[in-house]
């Protein structure tokens, strides 16, 4: 159900996750959320003002959907609480630790003294060792904290229980088949509470299309349709959901797989969403005519006209000029505009995340202008006294 895009041509967001404030220094470290903001004064406060902070940045650069910044994720090496939040809160996972990850690494991955191998190694991946079930999640209490200081509406993002399903080793299940679906109930009966709190876009990270093409998995791409589709049963009536391809984030490295979008293609379609991602910056924005052609029309499409990995600024020419690009194949009111992926916590320095965002809706701006369509509000380009 389209809610936050609804009646919005050419709506923008990001995808995410914004770089951490230098002065919050406190974590979870794997306590409840409600836990830590009622019983922990300084991560209540550094929390509550991180969240504030990437809103009020959002909101100076003019975008029309806003996050929280994914704050409640901790300060750890090369990302790991994407995935590690879940690892950390649901039953039936033991802690995590230092142990072989359940499919074989590149040989980058392999070699100490290469990035790649410690993103690898940090990932400490659980054990599954009972009956999987939501536990400690809240997302319900990050999403009214952050929305609770914006009368925008606040997507929530998640980690899929199809990528935890890669990471985790199953010691419980009869197979991944079966592992994968129990994790896709758990996380689903997590965000019917999200839902029912008054979320109004959700957005999951897609099943891993693109990690299981052409790779003898236990897992079939279409078992990972139907699985996806289970995490998100019962919500399209009340949320706008969102999937986002994601083609991987840690430390803004390029994991090396390309964003080749065209032999997954008809299983994006298969999702029940309302909107579908894509990392178009990345690959130099191909496969749009392909990408429009092949999802259904009762579909939004949110293509990236901004990069997460470089420091360099897009200018708003350079935005709009992608954006031109794009209505060569999908009609404005199908279009929303974003952030290839996440800026992450540790990717970038929230000066250039600012900047960046502050240049999509400038750039966005500059098209609704040509189309006749309202523009959007940009506080950051009102002149600051300081710098007069």
């Amino acid at each position: 159900m389209f809610k936050a895009s609804l009646d919005k041509p050419l709506c923008t967001t990001i995808t995410g996750s914004l770089p951490r404030p230098a002065w919050f220094t406190e974590n979870l470290s794997g306590r409840p959320l409600s836990t830590a903001l009622l019983g922990d004064f300084t991560f209540h406060e550094q929390y509550v003002d991180a969240v504030s902070n990437c809103i009020s940045d959002q909101r100076r650069a003019g975008l029309d959907i806003v996050t929280d910044g994914d704050m409640r994720f901790d300060m750890d090496i090369g990302g790991r609480a994407w995935f590690g939040y879940l690892f950390d809160r649901l039953e039936g996972l033991s802690p995590g630790a230092l142990r072989s990850l359940p499919f074989g690494g590149s040989p980058r991955e392999e070699q100490a003294g290469d990035i790649f191998h410690e993103i690898m190694v940090t990932r400490l991946p659980p054990k599954v060792i009972g009956p999987i079930g939501p536990g400690t999640l809240e997302f319900d209490v990050a999403w009214k904290t952050a929305q609770g200081l914006t009368s925008r509406p606040v997507k929530f993002g998640s980690c899929s229980a199809q990528l935890v399903d890669m990471l985790v080793i199953n010691e419980h299940y009869k197979d991944r088949a079966e592992t994968v679906m129990a994790l896709s109930k758990a996380t689903n009966q997590e965000y019917k509470r999200l839902v029912d709190a008054g979320c109004e876009v959700l957005q999951v990270e897609e099943p891993c299309f693109h990690f299981v093409e052409d790779v003898e998995w236990e897992v079939s791409a279409e078992t990972y349709v139907e699985a996806f589709n289970l995490e998100i049963e019962g919500l399209r009536d009340h949320c706008e959901i969102w999937c986002h391809t994601c083609w991987g984030n840690p430390f803004a490295q390029n994991l090396g797989y390309g964003a080749l979008y065209n032999p997954i293609l008809p299983y994006l379609d298969q999702l029940n969403v309302d909107v579908i991602t894509f990392e178009t910056k990345y690959n130099g924005f191909e496969e749009l005519a392909d990408i429009a052609a092949a999802i259904s029309s009762d579909k939004k499409i949110a293509i990236g006209v901004i990069s997460h990995r470089h420091l360099q600024v897009e200018t708003p020419e350079e935005v709009a000029a992608s954006i031109r690009t794009a209505l060569k194949h999908i009609d404005p009111h199908r279009l929303i505009l974003s952030t290839d992926c996440g800026f992450g916590r540790q990717g970038i320095s929230r000066k250039h995340a600012f900047y960046k965002m502050v240049s999509l809706v400038r750039g966005t701006n500059i098209i609704r202008k040509e189309l006749g369509l309202p523009t959007s509000q940009v506080i950051a380009e009102t002149p600051n006294l300081a710098y007069l």
